[in-house]
């Protein structure tokens, strides 16, 4: 999506801009004064106000830096104006998955301009809706912890997965368990990770914060089962002013996946939509969301050994900051 963007941006921008000039002045005197325009490749103009918008894009820059990031741009779009005037000549803007490429980034766009208008900037969330959600997540904030977790990723089939928890629960060490798996040939890799709070699944970060070093859970995983282990903690907990901004942050996402869900909800509502061949089940309700995973105990910790190390994967997907 971003290459798309840089394809075909600039040449639509251009052409927006194309007559812009002061037609009254002669070509000697406009090459001499002010000009908007930045460079010429064949013919073709590159704009300032392309350099512009490509700044603005680039983030925290410096002001101090501002006249070296111009440079550089005006160097990228030459390079890029000169591959795009190949291309039109090699008739690649005829080609089919090029045109569907343009096609989807310029929906893309136009849909996320729509949005962007309509939704403008949120306000900022209310000290009083900080505070409850400070207090509601001390997992995340004043009782945080570091956590040194093991882990055991499974792959087996829905009608074995109550077999393996049984093996679990009677294992007398995650060694002994591992080797069974092996037998049983069972595909499974084993990993060590460090992560924060903030770094693990909030729907699973409440059952962790309440056990202690060596017990653990047992959780379902797309392909199969996930063991985790709680291996040692360390408590690093924050305050309300050093977790503020993090959680503002996220409210106002919350707030405007929210409001993004409601508009589009009320468009779909006012068009005529109609699912048809291998999609009509498209137009169905989606099912509810699952249940939240099991949870099961494996050996206790006096006689929990550690896993072999490995390529480590995550849980699952984590929150980036505190999404």
């Amino acid at each position: 999506m971003h290459g798309l963007k840089k394809l075909y941006l600039p040449l639509l921008i251009a052409a927006l801009l194309a007559g812009c000039g002061d037609g009254k002045k002669d070509a000697e005197s406009k090459e001499k004064g002010p000009t908007q325009v930045a460079a010429k490749v064949n013919g073709t103009e590159l704009t300032v106000h392309q350099i512009n918008y490509a700044l603005q894009r680039i983030p925290n820059l410096d002001k101090g830096q501002t006249q070296a990031a111009s440079l550089q741009v005006i160097r990228n779009l030459v390079a890029q104006e000169v591959l795009v005037q190949q291309a039109v000549e090699d008739k690649l803007d005829r080609d089919p998955m090029v045109i569907q490429a343009l096609d989807a980034a310029r929906r893309q766009i136009l849909a996320e301009a729509y949005m962007g208008r309509k939704l403008g900037t949120l306000e900022e969330p209310g000290e009083a809706a900080v505070l409850d959600y400070f207090n509601t997540h001390p997992a995340l904030f004043s009782q945080r912890k570091v956590y040194r977790l093991q882990e055991i990723s499974i792959k087996a089939p829905k009608d074995k997965r109550d077999a393996i928890r049984a093996k679990l629960a009677a294992s007398k060490s995650l060694n002994d368990f591992a080797v069974w798996l092996k037998a049983e040939n069972y595909p499974a890799k084993a990993a060590q990770a460090v992560k924060p709070a903030e770094q693990l699944p909030l729907e699973l970060l409440p059952r962790l914060a309440a056990m202690n070093d060596g017990q653990g859970m047992l959780v379902d995983a797309p392909d199969g089962l996930l063991v985790i282990v709680v291996a040692g903690t360390q408590s690093q907990p924050v305050t309300l002013e050093q977790a503020r901004p993090a959680i503002v942050r996220l409210l106002q996402t919350q707030a405007r996946q929210k409001a993004a869900k409601a508009e589009i909800d009320s468009l779909k509502a006012a068009a005529k939509i109609v699912y048809l061949g291998d999609y009509a089940d498209a137009g169905k309700v989606a099912p509810a969301a699952a249940p939240a995973p099991a949870a099961s105990e494996p050996p206790a910790a006096s006689t929990v050994d550690t896993a072999p190390a490995a390529d480590a994967e995550a849980i699952s997907k984590g929150m980036s900051g505190l999404k």
